[in-house]
């Protein structure tokens, strides 16, 4: 048995175990990080591998485990930086156990999900509130492929895990904070799917709860659609003088709308975000939002699918990240009437 490679051809498997003195399958302990090894063949084995530049064959490696390593993750808005913000959270998880993403755009692709499942991925995340298509897809699967929803409550995927903020909460928080600086008349841009529902229902709570009638107008996640919906709240005679925007995308056109009308923030308009984005936290901008943990989120989601991934049994469930107020410069008293 030689421990040199063959000219011209890459070190394999058998090379290393050659060069270091130990089995083939012990190599493969190592390089799965196995505890049962000893310390002074482990060295031995990462001494052989560092000498002869051995890199594994991850097809070989694929075959042989019957897993390819790979988790499809299938994002609804790859412009809106709170997705950025999950995948902050969920990438380096992916990476200690391992996975690689691989990232599919459902908003473009509505067989994103199947697509993933053909090159055998060994788990899925959905983040944000998925496509039609994608959940039909999802559950035409059944349980063939550990899957969780990331950022959002899913009620037509009730066999998956879900890992979320408390839209809900963070709607309440928003809206009490509004009334704590004494405002009255308090309009809410409504967002989609079941996160904009949740913060519909959390906004209107509250209002009910001080017996004010809520001012309620359908948006969406975007600047442009928060500047024009804004434009026509604050024209009203009976204008709003504080806005809880759909997110921090649509408190950007919130701020936009204002200015254009030579309304003053917060001396005339109070506006809250959602989310604490980056750029939330800008000194020009400094939004008060609500930080939804979204990092969080993402490192959550990722320890749920490895469990999962791993073997881990029983129902699926909810998990919900309790959201926080957090107070910059967009929002003060009430103007007097």
């Amino acid at each position: 048995m030689t421990s040199e490679p063959v000219a011209g051809r890459p070190p394999t498997i058998r090379t290393v175990a050659a060069r270091a003195g130990v089995s083939k399958s012990l190599v493969s302990l190592v390089l799965k990080n196995s505890p049962n090894v000893s310390e002074s063949k482990r060295q031995a084995v990462l001494k052989a591998v560092a000498e002869l530049g051995y890199r594994p064959d991850p097809v070989a490696r694929s075959l042989a485990e019957r897993r390819t390593r790979t988790v499809g993750v299938v994002i609804d808005d790859l412009s809106n930086p709170w997705y950025v913000a999950l995948l902050d959270g969920l990438r380096p998880v992916l990476h200690r156990h391992g996975l690689r993403p691989l990232l599919a755009d459902g908003h473009t692709e509505p067989d994103a999900v199947q697509a993933l499942s053909d090159l055998r991925v060994d788990g899925l995340v959905l983040v944000g509130t998925p496509s039609p298509s994608a959940a039909e897809q999802v559950k035409a699967l059944g349980d063939q492929i550990p899957t969780v929803v990331a950022g959002t409550r899913e009620p037509r995927l009730s066999a998956v895990d879900v890992v979320a903020n408390d839209d809900y909460r963070g709607a309440q928080l928003a809206t009490s904070h509004l009334l704590e600086l004494g405002h009255r008349r308090i309009a809410h841009i409504v967002g989609e799917g079941e996160v904009g529902r949740l913060r519909r229902v959390g906004y209107e709570a509250v209002m009910a709860d001080a017996g004010l009638e809520p001012r309620c107008v359908t948006g969406d996640w975007t600047e442009a659609t928060g500047h024009r919906v804004a434009t026509g709240l604050l024209r009203s005679s009976d204008r709003a003088t504080a806005i809880v925007a759909a997110n921090d995308l649509s408190a950007i056109g919130v701020l936009a709308a204002a200015d254009d009308l030579g309304l003053r923030v917060p001396e005339d308009l109070s506006v809250v975000g959602y989310d604490d984005t980056w750029f939330a936290r800008l000194q020009r901008l400094s939004l008060t939002t609500i930080d939804s943990h979204i990092t969080e989120v993402g490192e959550v989601a990722g320890r749920t699918l490895t469990a999962r991934i791993d073997g881990e049994r029983g129902t699926a469930g909810t998990r919900l990240l309790f959201p926080a107020l957090v107070e910059r410069s967009s929002t003060g008293p009430a103007p007097a009437d």
